[in-house]
C-alpha cells in the first residue's frame, strides 16, 4: 500500500504570521495604558483606513498640536493634579460670577501674601529658637530667571499673529459673501449665537468652556467608537440635505475654484 504521507512534516506546516514576544507586549502595554494603536504599527505600511468618505477628522486629529501638558490635564492622566488645577479654576470662576473682577484680584492676592508673610514669620521664629541659621525661605524663587527669552517669544508671537491673519481673511471673506453658502451657514450662526447670549451671559459661558474642556475629551477617549458612529452617521444626514437643497436651489452651490 503505496504510503501517502509527507516525507518532509515540516514543510507543510502553517505559515508563521510572524508574531514575536515584541508584539504581544505591544498589545498589552495598548490595553493597559489606552494609548493608540497607530503607535505600534511600523512605519513603512500602510495601514488601510475604514473612515467613511467625507468622514470629520477625529478630535485627537484636532488637538495634535496642544501641548503634551495640557493634554494630560484634559486626560485626568494625574488624577491629584487635574483636580487641583479644575478646582482652582472653579473657584475663580465661580468668584468672578458674584464679585468683580477688582475684589477677586485683590481678595485673591491678599490670601497669597498672608501665607507667604506667615511662613516667613514662622521659618524666622524657628531658625531663631534652633539657632539654624537658614537663609530666607524663598530665596531659590527670588533668584529664579523670570525675563522672557526672545528666542522663546518669538515663536509664540509668530503663532498668535497666524491665527490672526487667518482670522482676519475668513471673516473679511465671510463678511464680504466671497462664498454665498459659507456667508449664509455663518449668518444662521450669529442668528443662534443672539439666543445663546439671551440664555447665558459671557462668565456662564466660559464657566461651561471650562467643565467641558475637563470632560468632554474624558468622555470621547472612553466611548470613541460609539461617539464617531454617531457623529459620521449625522454627518452624512447633513450632507444629504445640504446636496438635497443645492440640488433644488442652483444658486446655492459652491463655486469651483480655478486651478
Amino acid at each position: 500500500m503505496a504510503d501517502f504521507s509527507d516525507p518532509n512534516p515540516m514543510d507543510s506546516q502553517p505559515e508563521s504570521n510572524n508574531f514575536t514576544t515584541d508584539d504581544f507586549e505591544r498589545v498589552d502595554k495598548y490595553d493597559a495604558a489606552g494609548a493608540e494603536m497607530d503607535d505600534y504599527l511600523p512605519q513603512d505600511e500602510e495601514v488601510t483606513s475604514t473612515s467613511i468618505p467625507g468622514e470629520q477628522p477625529s478630535a485627537q486629529a484636532w488637538m495634535k498640536n496642544v501641548d503634551p501638558r495640557v493634554l494630560e490635564l484634559m486626560y485626568w492622566r494625574d488624577v491629584r493634579k487635574t483636580g487641583v488645577v479644575f478646582g482652582s479654576m472653579m473657584f475663580v470662576l465661580l468668584s468672578l460670577a458674584f464679585f468683580s473682577v477688582l475684589s477677586v484680584v485683590a481678595y485673591l492676592s491678599l490670601a497669597m501674601l498672608t501665607v507667604t508673610l506667615s511662613f516667613r514669620v514662622y521659618k524666622n521664629v524657628m531658625a531663631a529658637v534652633q539657632k539654624t541659621g537658614e537663609g530666607h525661605p524663598f530665596k531659590q524663587y527670588l533668584e529664579m530667571d523670570l525675563d522672557l527669552k526672545q528666542d522663546k517669544v518669538q515663536p509664540v508671537v509668530e503663532t498668535i499673529l497666524k491665527h490672526i491673519n487667518c482670522t482676519a481673511k475668513e471673516v473679511r471673506r465671510l463678511f464680504l459673501i466671497e462664498d454665498l453658502v459659507d456667508s449664509i451657514k455663518f449668518g444662521l450662526l450669529l442668528w443662534v449665537l443672539t439666543y445663546v447670549g439671551s440664555w447665558f451671559n459671557g462668565m456662564t459661558l466660559i464657566i461651561l468652556a471650562v467643565v467641558a474642556i475637563f470632560t468632554l475629551p474624558k468622555v470621547y477617549e472612553t466611548y470613541k467608537v460609539q461617539i464617531d458612529n454617531y457623529v459620521n452617521m449625522a454627518q452624512s444626514q447633513l450632507n444629504n440635505i445640504i446636496a438635497q437643497v443645492q440640488a433644488k436651489v442652483p444658486f446655492l452651490k459652491k463655486k469651483e475654484k480655478a486651478q
